[in-house]
C-alpha cells in the first residue's frame, strides 16, 4: 500500500483484496504488516466493537512492543499512540478525552469559522493571484487549514509561526522527529500562556474543561485537532476542486454544486482512505479471514464505500451512508466544522478566480503514495492575473493592511510552461516553512548599524495575526 501502483489506482487493489474475503493481509510500509478491512459490513462491525478491539498501540501492538517495527518507518507517526490523544484510547479514558475535544469543537460557531476561513482565504489568494498560476493544494488548501487552526487555538504571532512551521515539516517528512519536538514545545508554551491569560479559543476551552486535562493531555488533544484536521481538509478541498474543475463535472453543461462535489469525494475518494487502526485482544475471525491477536487491523473507508455488496443495498442510497467520517465511538467529532471549512475555501477560490482551470490534463496529475490518504501531490491551475487587493479591501478604513503581500505582477509565463512543480515564477514574501523556523533572521539592506539586532523573519501567521489583531 506504499507503492506508486497503489496510489495510482487504489480501487483496483481493493478489488484484488476482496478476493481474500472482507479483509486481507497488506504491507503498510516495508516491515510493517497489517490486515485491511475492505467489506462494509465487516468494517462497521469492527468500528462498533469495543469488547474485542483496542485502539491503544502502546499496549496492544505486539510487533512494536517486541521491537519488530522499524522506528524510522514513515507510518509510525500515524500509528504510535500519544497517551492524551482520544483517538488512541479506550473505555472511560476515551470518553473523558473525547468529551473535552467534542465540547470545545461545539463551542466554535459556524459563522465564526466561516468568517475566519474567509479572511485567511483572502490572504492566501492575494499571495498568488498576481502570478496567474498556483498549486491549490500546497499554496492554498493546506495552508488555509493550518492557519485556521492557529486562529482557533488563539496563537500569538511567534508561537503561531512555529506551530505552522513544525506541522508543515511533519507533513512533508522533513526531520519529523525534530519537528515533533518543536511542535510540542510550541504547544506547551501556548498552554502556559493560556493558563496565565485565558482567551476565547480552543486551547483555553480544553484547559478549562471539566475533564481536568493535564498539560500533556491538552498538548496531545491540540495535536490531534491539528493533525486530524489539516491533512484531511487539504485532501477534501483538493479532491473536490479537482472534480469541480475537471471536464467530467462540466460535461452536462450545468456544472456540479460544491456540496455535491464534497459528497462524491467522501464516497469515492475520501481524504483519509485507510485508517482507524484497531488491535484484536484475542485471535479472531473476520468473515472467514483469521487475524492474530495484537496485530494492526485497519479500516479501508474507501473500499468499504465501494463494496459491491453494500452499493447494491438500499442502505447505500443516502448521501450520508458512507464511512468517510468513521463510525462507532470514534466517529469523527469534527465533520460539521470540516465541511464548513471546505465549502468556504472552495466558494472563495471559485468566486475570486472565476476563470480558473486546470493547468495540466487531469490524467497527468500525480497521486501521492502512502497507505492512509487519497491525496494529489499537487493541483496546478491557471487563471487571469489579478492584483493582491482582497485583504486591503476587507480591512477597516483606519487600519493599514499588513505589508506581507506579493511583489508587483510578474510577466505572464508563456503557454505550455505549466506542469507539476511549475506554477509560474516564485514570489517574494512568506513561505509555509523553511523561512519561519524559530530563530531565523532576515538582514536589512546594506550594512546594519553597530550592535543592531537582526530582524526576525515573519511567517504567514505573523502577517495574518496583524489582520485578526491577535
Amino acid at each position: 500500500m506504499h507503492t506508486a501502483e497503489f496510489a495510482a489506482d487504489p480501487q483496483r487493489i481493493y478489488s484484488r483484496l476482496r478476493e481474500h474475503g472482507p479483509a486481507a493481509p497488506v504491507e503498510l510500509a516495508p516491515g510493517v504488516d497489517a490486515t485491511l478491512v475492505v467489506g462494509h459490513e465487516t468494517a462497521l462491525a469492527v468500528l462498533r466493537n469495543t469488547e474485542l478491539f483496542s485502539r491503544d498501540s502502546s499496549t496492544h501492538w505486539a510487533a512494536l512492543l517486541e521491537g519488530r517495527v522499524p522506528l524510522d518507518t514513515p507510518v509510525l507517526p500515524m500509528m504510535a499512540a500519544r497517551p492524551g490523544n482520544c483517538m488512541f484510547s479506550d473505555g472511560a479514558a476515551h470518553l473523558r478525552l473525547r468529551k473535552a475535544v467534542a465540547d470545545s469543537l461545539n463551542r466554535v460557531s459556524t459563522s465564526r469559522l466561516r468568517r475566519d476561513a474567509e479572511v485567511i482565504a483572502d490572504y492566501l489568494i492575494d499571495q498568488f493571484s498576481p502570478r496567474g498560476t498556483a498549486d491549490l493544494l500546497n499554496d492554498y488548501a493546506r495552508l488555509l487549514a493550518l492557519l485556521l487552526f492557529n486562529k482557533l487555538f488563539g496563537c500569538p504571532a511567534d508561537i503561531g509561526d512555529r506551530l505552522a512551521s513544525s506541522m508543515a515539516a511533519i507533513f512533508d517528512g522533513e526531520d519529523a522527529l525534530q519537528a515533533d519536538k518543536e511542535l510540542t514545545a510550541a504547544l506547551l508554551e501556548l498552554i502556559a500562556l493560556k493558563r496565565r491569560q485565558p482567551g476565547d479559543d480552543m486551547a483555553t476551552w480544553l484547559i478549562q474543561h471539566e475533564s481536568g486535562l493535564t498539560d500533556a493531555e491538552v498538548t496531545d488533544s491540540l495535536v490531534l485537532l491539528m493533525g486530524a484536521g489539516v491533512e484531511p481538509a487539504r485532501n477534501l478541498i483538493g479532491n473536490a476542486l479537482l472534480l469541480l474543475l475537471s471536464d467530467d463535472a462540466n460535461a452536462s453543461g450545468t456544472g456540479m454544486l460544491i456540496e455535491e462535489a464534497l459528497d462524491e469525494v467522501l464516497w469515492k475518494n475520501p481524504p483519509i482512505a485507510n485508517y482507524a487502526t484497531h488491535y484484536p485482544l484475542q485471535d479472531i475471525d473476520l468473515g472467514g479471514v483469521p487475524v492474530d491477536a495484537r496485530t494492526p487491523v485497519l479500516i479501508s473507508f474507501a473500499a468499504a464505500n465501494s463494496d459491491p455488496a453494500f452499493t447494491r443495498s438500499a442502505e447505500a442510497r443516502g448521501s450520508g451512508a458512507h464511512l468517510a467520517w468513521g463510525a462507532g465511538p470514534h466517529t469523527c467529532p469534527a465533520k460539521d466544522p470540516a465541511r464548513v471549512m471546505a465549502v468556504t475555501a472552495i466558494e472563495k477560490i471559485l468566486k475570486e478566480l472565476p476563470d480558473i482551470t486546470l493547468a495540466v490534463p487531469k490524467q497527468n496529475l500525480r497521486w501521492r503514495p502512502g497507505p492512509f490518504h487519497r491525496a494529489l501531490s499537487e493541483l496546478p491551475v491557471r487563471f487571469t492575473r489579478t492584483p493582491a487587493h482582497r485583504v486591503a479591501a476587507a480591512m477597516p478604513a483606519a487600519a493599514p493592511a499588513p505589508a506581507a503581500g506579493p511583489a508587483p505582477v510578474p510577466a505572464q509565463p508563456a503557454p505550455g510552461q505549466y506542469g507539476p512543480g511549475q506554477y509560474g515564477p516564485a514570489q517574494p514574501g512568506p513561505v509555509p516553512h523553511g523561512s519561519v523556523q524559530p530563530g531565523s533572521v532576515q538582514s536589512a539592506p546594506g550594512q546594519p548599524a553597530a550592535g543592531a539586532k537582526p530582524k526576525a523573519k515573519r511567517g504567514f501567521w505573523s502577517s495574518i495575526a496583524d489582520i485578526f489583531r491577535v
